[in-house]
């Protein structure tokens, strides 16, 4: 059984315009398992949807009209475009190494993993490296098809993005699993929380588990740890269901959102499943907050776990210590002092084993 034991690692977005302020910051804070910068601030292609799907703009799927970015339904080569996708995911699924250098990213649309990649070139290997993909909840109902519907409830195109973002996530894992004793893909779905919520009626719990699912596989197919991250309040027994190494959340504000699921998350942690706390704020109360603090605060949270029928020892050991969530919309200022605490935290922990 994989035990952590309180490392620590990021989400993901930091609010800075060139990678290596971020990287540096990131390797001082979390030189045991430090994660690659998404830089959204830089533009929309390094933005949190966009990143992932080159893949789509180069087979003519997905289309660019100044700021609008559409599934291309209603183009002539909509077919084509289809035909050229479907041939490089076979392509994959048959061994085609270069097939799936298809779905990499490029570095205009993030400039912070080829840099990151540059700064660990020659260097020891730390422990852990952490990367993140978008995940297709997100990208199915931020995107649209050429008439303005929500891109997820076209069977077809969710079909395309969850293969396009399997694809992306395994050619990540296997790419980061070269730099490190061990890789960690996060699966970043906020979009999760729409799951109950009477507007999204015909989008059940077994097409959100189905979608992670298929992703989580291609990480741990290329020896990753398979990580599902989600900000909110959301049905967790989903997230469960989806067969990911770790669920990662924001404990610090949504702590009380496990509770209706407790009997879940017991089961969880018993198999050996990984909880990812947030419990570092991403915003202006980590002015208010300490190491030692949020300690406190993390402490009480697990005995409160405890109570739950899960041994506390356990719940330490199958813990990752994150901040609540990326901290890409804040300023710098407040990201540092978020990571920042984060180290302080760390370094709490570390000490207390």
């Amino acid at each position: 059984m994989w035990k952590p034991e309180g490392l620590i690692t990021g989400i993901g977005s930091i609010p800075f315009l060139e990678p290596e302020p971020a990287i540096e910051m990131i390797m001082q804070t979390l030189p045991r398992a430090p994660h690659w910068p998404q830089l959204p601030k830089r533009g929309d292609m390094e933005g949190f949807v966009l990143q992932f799907l080159s893949p789509l703009i180069e087979c003519g799927i997905l289309a660019r009209d100044g700021e609008k970015v559409y599934f291309a339904t209603e183009d002539e080569g909509w077919a084509d475009g289809l035909a050229r996708f479907y041939a490089l995911y076979l392509a994959v699924e048959e061994g085609d190494e270069a097939a799936l250098d298809s779905f990499t990213i490029p570095e205009e649309a993030a400039v912070g993993f080829w840099a990151f990649l540059r700064r660990l070139e020659g260097a020891d290997p730390p422990p852990y490296v952490k990367g993140q993909v978008v995940g297709p909840l997100t990208v199915g109902f931020r995107l649209t098809d050429a008439k303005g519907r929500p891109a997820y409830y076209d069977e077809q195109i969710r079909d395309v993005i969850v293969k396009n973002l399997a694809l992306h996530a395994r050619w990540q894992a296997g790419k980061l699993g070269g730099y490190a004793r061990q890789a960690l893909v996060f699966i970043d779905e906020p979009g999760a929380s729409i799951y109950g919520q009477s507007t999204y009626i015909t989008v059940t719990r077994e097409m959100i588990a189905e979608d992670l699912k298929t992703i989580v596989k291609a990480i741990k197919a290329a020896g990753a740890k398979a990580g599902i991250h989600s900000c909110a309040a959301v049905d967790w027994g989903i997230l469960y269901d989806a067969g990911p190494d770790i669920v990662s959340f924001d404990a610090y504000e949504y702590f009380s959102s496990l509770i209706p699921f407790r009997s879940e998350t017991a089961e969880f942690i018993g198999r050996g499943g990984v909880l990812a706390w947030g419990i570092v704020p991403t915003s202006d109360k980590a002015y208010g907050e300490t190491g030692e603090s949020l300690a406190v605060r993390l402490s009480g949270y697990w005995n409160k776990a405890a109570g739950w029928g899960i041994d506390p020892a356990l719940i330490k050991s199958l813990a990752i210590v994150t901040p609540a969530c990326g901290t890409g919309s804040l300023d710098e200022a407040l990201a540092r002092r978020v990571y920042g605490l984060l180290g302080d935290l760390g370094g709490l922990l570390q000490g207390g084993r």
